[in-house]
């Protein structure tokens, strides 16, 4: 699976069986573990502990705390080191003192976490701060709006304090892992590794010059990696299988798509011409409108990569408020991000060599949006300045390639906004029917299912 013939290996996970985390060295279709961390100390479970303190659901809310952390500033960075200590060869201990998930079922951390930290954040407290303001989806602001942006203000800076630690020890474990090996290549693996602010920092400061994360490096991607394993190492066969891009689920071809929707007696239209169809997208996207886009095979992993997604228009700096008002129905801190076409990755984001970068293909970097695009690109420009881009690629996906290089053409911009074409609450969609329902149950536009065309 790996580009690399030759490249490090780090995995770091909440807890994979017994074992938190691995160091090694890949060669060829051999791998050599060298040095391995076992749990209660996981820097998955640490992070996961905030989750919930934060108020959101652990193995589901991570991301959340993620794009939280923008919104303060990391002010309880000390407090946070209480709870882990970091030794110089990159290896980490945490201080069993603060938590309770290796005794409890439903507790993460304890009562001296609290005294540490505060009282949690209630699970159905919004968020909105001074900065972020209070969106019009929320309804009409309380009584109590100043105090409760103070209160948020605080979580958010707690969200910035672990992140930045989470940050900090990944990057001590890299760069003692660089120098040991001396290598130029790294392969990160385990659900820590779809923390995409800190990969970008991984990439920029340790030495490295390339990263490889599978767009489905949690829990997901263990079956690829034990049938690979096992391929490879076991049996020994050459390596055979290279992955260059996501899209591995099932499809639904255009007899399925059409017996759905004539079954159903839902109207459409089927245009048959790629390139009308296409330019009948664009023409929506530019008037504001919001696309559900179902395309060929769905995608293997989190992210939703351009067959699954729910498309707009990023330069309409509502866009953001429009799809949470219409269909996510989501907490504002959460960012839009953008696919762009590879080749022009770097005028707008400050990923040098952008289209060398695997992770990138999979949302897997969170990179500077360059300051003179800011006005250009205010959908997915985070509070922060940021972008958590995909590139997108002719070969990888066509169709998809087409419709942004079509987009390109009509305003200039080679990039929209994608997000995942589920709504709050439940799974990205996989068949016709899923779309169909999420389409139905939002206020979402269009819906293009293949070349088939339903409009609200």
């Amino acid at each position: 699976m790996l580009p690399f013939d030759e490249s490090a290996i780090l995995t770091v996970d909440g807890v994979g069986e017994w074992v938190t985390g691995t160091w090694g060295v890949g060669r060829g279709n051999h791998i050599d573990l060298r040095k391995q961390m076992e749990f209660p100390h996981s820097l998955g479970l640490l992070y996961s502990a905030f989750t919930a303190f934060l108020g959101f659901e652990v193995n589901e809310g991570e991301y959340k705390v993620m794009g939280m952390a923008p919104y303060g500033q990391p002010r309880y960075v000390d407090k946070v080191w209480k709870l882990i200590r970091q030794d110089p060869d990159g290896s980490f201990s945490l201080d069993m003192d603060y938590f309770s998930f290796h005794h409890s079922t439903d507790r993460t951390f304890n009562r001296r976490f609290v005294d540490l930290f505060g009282e949690p954040r209630p699970p159905k407290m919004l968020f909105f701060t001074a900065e972020s303001g209070f969106p019009s989806y929320f309804g009409a602001p309380p009584t109590n709006y100043d105090e409760l942006c103070k209160l948020n203000q605080h979580y958010a800076d707690i969200a910035a304090s672990i992140q930045k630690v989470t940050e900090e020890v990944l990057l001590g474990m890299a760069r003692s892992i660089h120098k040991e090996t001396g290598m130029k290549r790294l392969c990160i693996a385990g659900g820590v590794a779809l923390n995409s602010v800190a990969n970008s920092r991984i990439l920029r400061e340790t030495g490295f010059e390339e990263l490889f994360i599978q767009p489905s490096a949690g829990d997901g991607g263990g079956a690829l990696g034990a049938a690979l394993w096992a391929d490879n190492m076991l049996l020994g066969h050459p390596r055979r299988f290279r992955m260059d891009h996501a899209y591995w689920g099932k499809s639904y071809g255009p007899a399925e798509i059409r017996e759905f929707l004539e079954q159903g007696r839902i109207g459409y239209r089927h245009i048959e011409n790629d390139g009308e169809l296409l330019d009948q997208v664009v023409d929506r996207l530019q008037q504001g409108k919001v696309i559900g886009w179902f395309q060929d095979r769905f995608e293997w992993g989190p992210r939703a990569l351009g067959n699954r997604s729910i498309l707009g228009d990023p330069r309409n700096a509502n866009m953001k408020d429009i799809i949470n008002t219409k269909i996510k129905f989501r907490e504002p801190y959460r960012p839009f991000a953008p696919s762009v076409l590879a080749e022009c990755a770097e005028a707008y984001f400050d990923l040098p060599n952008a289209a060398h970068h695997y992770p990138a293909r999979y949302m897997l970097y969170v990179v500077p949006v360059r300051p003179a695009k800011h006005a250009i690109l205010p959908a997915i420009t985070h509070v922060d300045g940021t972008g958590r881009l995909q590139t997108v690629f002719r070969d990888a996906n066509p169709r998809y390639y087409g419709l942004i290089e079509r987009f390109a053409q009509a305003t200039g911009v080679p990039a929209i906004l994608n997000t995942s074409f589920n709504l709050k609450g439940e799974p990205i969609v996989n068949t016709p029917a899923n779309a169909f329902n999420t389409f139905s149950k939002s206020e979402m536009d269009t819906l293009v299912l293949g070349n088939f065309v339903i409009e609200k």
